[in-house]
């Protein structure tokens, strides 16, 4: 039994005003002690697969490093480091802390009209702390493709262990998958994102419970401190934490407000794929805590676990890059249902008639003779082909589904598509667009008349590529003698369940 007291609190932090309930928190790797208007947080001597605290000397540096960091997020909130010691003898040690209301957590606020306030500021504090932060070779080396790519392998790594007994055998696998397809394919957007200067070290933890909406700004408490590794990165990657923590958390509308502030604020872009696909990973790092904590004997671990699991899946499905060939005879409305779908999927368009258009200006002197000549001559027709699918290798790589609006009559092209895609690691679908001739013959009379269309098939035109077209058995038939709404509702279906 301890006969003499244990020395907690350093000098500066001696100064407890209000009277607040004591309590005590548990976390996966530290317990918090809430005693009058302080916080001691005492580190627990526990190896995970992500840190080692078991050494009296590691604690005292996290403890050390925990309050350096986070003073860039809270500079009045974390007070320094205390000993514990009894005699003389050191025994371990604390970060103190100043206690803040809880009901200003911003996870007792999301229902409050004033939240969406709050997220702004906390944007615009986030986005100023990124601007300042440490940036440079070291970082750069830890948050490109290869760094993201170790970090998902570790991590799956890990999560591997409660595979079967806290998550599903098959959902762990499927996570594997679907992480790897799309860095397998993305590797120069992961790379150019670190050339452009988005690389640095941020926080690394931000979720709604450790952030508090006081009258003068947020204060962002708990950034990693352990592995600087899970600090570097994209400031894409940092914000995803909250945007995931407030998706989760049952406010999928907030996460997108913070994430569109932050955009605004900073001036920054990113394709949607990459935004799923961090948000997926910060899901994921909160899927294997959770399994931890359950091995810890928390009896809820294991329900959150898979919440957090399924969240990672959701948006790493939402994320997958695909290039869709919609093709058919004129008439068949393959071009609006290109628009349309393209506009659901958040996907960008590549219409063989305006390429034709930005590589051979003008029209044909006489369409109705034009099927292989002029503009449409074998060579040319190759070319517009050509650079079609060299654009859609671009955006793939750079994380944009893409959608191919052609004829696609002819298989070699096809074949030429289909070795595009696998060379940048990426599905493709075929579509092909089909209605009735009288149907289709009547929509290009409708658009030759109307005028301001880029397609210049006529009804004899369209007669011809008919009777030329080979079979394509491998294309799924789309319906377009429906209403267009439900013509693009059958592709969508098509393509998000490949």
């Amino acid at each position: 039994m301890c006969q003499k007291p244990l020395s907690l609190l350093p000098a500066e932090a001696d100064h407890q005003r209000v009277p607040l309930p004591p309590r005590i928190v548990e976390t996966h790797v530290s317990t918090l002690f809430f005693h009058g208007d302080c916080v001691y947080k005492l580190k627990k001597p526990v190896h995970t697969g992500f840190l080692d605290f078991t050494e009296v000397a590691s604690r005292r540096e996290a403890c050390r490093r925990e309050v350096e960091l986070n003073r860039r997020f809270a500079p009045d909130v974390y007070l320094g480091v205390a000993d514990i010691s009894m005699g003389g003898d050191e025994l371990d040690h604390v970060v103190v802390m100043r206690r803040l209301a809880e009901e200003r957590r911003l996870s007792a606020l999301l229902n409050d009209p004033s939240t969406v306030d709050e997220l702004r500021k906390l944007a615009h504090m986030v986005g100023t702390i990124h601007g300042a932060a440490p940036r440079g070779p070291e970082i750069d080396a830890l948050s490109g493709h290869a760094a993201v790519r170790r970090l998902w392998d570790e991590g799956i790594e890990q999560i591997g262990h409660y595979a079967g007994s806290v998550l599903e055998v098959g959902d762990v696998a499927r996570l594997d998958r679907l992480s790897h397809e799309y860095l397998a394919g993305r590797a120069a957007l992961f790379d150019s994102r670190v050339a452009d200067g988005h690389a640095c070290d941020g926080h690394g933890d931000l979720q709604a419970e450790d952030i508090f909406c006081l009258d003068d700004g947020p204060r962002i408490l708990d950034c990693l401190e352990f592995d600087d590794r899970l600090r570097y990165g994209d400031v894409l990657n940092d914000i995803a934490f909250l945007a995931m923590d407030l998706e989760r958390l049952g406010h999928r509308e907030l996460a997108r407000e913070f994430l569109e502030r932050y955009r605004e604020f900073v001036g920054g872009s990113w394709p949607t794929s990459l935004e799923h696909h961090y948000v997926a990973y910060r899901a994921h790092v909160r899927a294997k805590v959770a399994c931890i904590r359950h091995a810890q004997g928390e009896p809820e671990a294991r329900a959150l676990a898979r919440s957090f699991h399924a969240l990672a899946l959701a948006h790493l499905e939402a994320g997958r890059i695909d290039i869709t060939l919609v093709g058919g005879t004129p008439g068949t409305g393959k071009s609006s249902v290109s628009r349309e779908l393209a506009d659901r999927l958040d996907a960008v368009v590549i219409s063989s008639d305006d390429v034709r258009d930005e590589l051979q200006p003008g029209r044909t002197s006489d369409p109705d003779v034009a099927l292989h000549e002029e503009r449409y001559a074998p060579e040319l027709v190759e070319a517009v082909y050509d650079e079609m699918l060299r654009r859609a290798r671009l955006m793939v790589t750079m994380g944009e589904r893409v959608v191919l609006d052609a004829s696609w009559l002819d298989p070699q092209r096809r074949e030429r598509a289909h070795r595009m895609a696998a060379s940048a690691g990426t599905p493709l679908i075929e579509l092909r667009c089909d209605c009735s001739e009288e149907l289709a013959e009547a929509r290009i009379v409708r658009r030759g008349v109307q005028g301001g269309d880029s397609s210049e098939a006529t009804v004899s035109i369209a007669r011809l590529m008919a009777a030329e077209a080979a079979p394509w058995a491998s294309a799924h038939v789309i319906d377009t003698g429906l209403t267009l709404d439900g013509a693009v509702s059958l592709a969508e279906a098509v393509v998000t369940r490949r």
